[in-house]
């Protein structure tokens, strides 16, 4: 089983005439995406290969079931992209888009949840259910179709993670990266509690980072509220106090947000650190029984 998407996910492409955009979609659609339609002003009618493009999210709508839509347009578009989505009740909107000021995205928060619909992002690599469907820029061919769930803040370094459970023979159920901004659609918690509920994740790994308190509250929410085994790893270690690394939500200020408050909380809930990405299947088999 997986969360959020499987393979009979239908989704849109919102900027799929970009160069971004339409490199991204017809690498989905090589991956078994299902991709109804694209989403351009002004290039209604048009079509990528065999995608129709239509001029809005809500045409898009009106001509087809629409169960996702994924943004890849420039910063300066993308609030309205993701509210444009929101008005015509897309359930699952992923923004792909990096560089959002904090300020809108702090409005398209609330907005989105007002209607009851969900965003994953911004600046994240979007999800995978291995084997039924990938909704962003994940490398396909990394993954395995299996029982873990893995929710990370960080894009390249899930890749990293994930290569390693492959290799360690440990499948993946869906592959979620919430984006590293300091705002962001879904938190850890949120995707937590999907796969708690969800029969054929076995246990999840959740790769945070220094900064914020997300990881924190996930830690409090598995000790609270999960039957599941988790393992964590925490990037930004050897960060210098108070530079942000990399995710303009990865900066330690006033006191928290440190990698010490990060570890002792997984630590209370019965959550094994590891120092290293590759030590990730060792703890999660121990975590298992395995």
């Amino acid at each position: 089983m997986s969360i959020l998407i499987d393979e009979n996910t239908q989704v849109i492409v919102q900027g799929i005439t970009g160069r971004d955009g339409s490199f991204h979609a017809r690498s989905m659609v090589a991956d078994g995406t299902r991709i109804v339609g694209g989403v351009t002003p002004g290039k209604g009618g048009e079509k990528l290969d065999d995608i129709p493009v239509f001029n809005s999210v809500a045409d898009a709508m009106k001509a087809t079931r629409v169960d996702a839509t994924v943004i890849f347009v420039p910063a300066k578009f993308a609030s309205a992209a993701i509210r444009e989505a929101a008005d015509a009740g897309v359930p699952l909107i992923i923004c792909i888009t990096e560089g959002l000021p904090v300020v809108e995205m702090v409005s398209n928060y609330h907005y989105v949840q007002r209607k009851g619909l969900r965003l994953i992002g911004p600046n994240c690599p979007g999800l995978i259910s291995p084997g039924k469907c990938k909704i962003g820029i994940m490398p396909a061919r990394i993954h395995k179709q299996g029982s873990i769930g893995v929710i990370s803040r960080s894009g390249t370094l899930t890749y990293e993670v994930v290569y390693n459970l492959t290799m360690a023979g440990m499948g993946q159920s869906t592959c979620i990266g919430i984006g590293g901004d300091p705002v962001i659609g879904s938190t850890f918690t949120d995707m937590l509690a999907l796969f708690e509920n969800d029969p054929q994740t076995e246990a999840v790994v959740v790769i945070g980072e220094i900064g914020g308190e997300d990881e924190e509250a996930a830690a409090d929410f598995i000790r609270e509220k999960m039957s599941k085994p988790a393992v964590a790893f925490i990037s930004g270690r050897t960060a210098p106090p108070g530079k942000r690394m990399g995710h303009a939500g990865a900066i330690i200020s006033g006191g928290k947000g440190t990698p010490e408050a990060k570890i002792k909380a997984f630590a209370a809930a019965g959550v094994p650190v590891a120092d290293k990405p590759d030590e990730i299947p060792g703890l999660l088999k121990k975590q298992l029984g395995r």
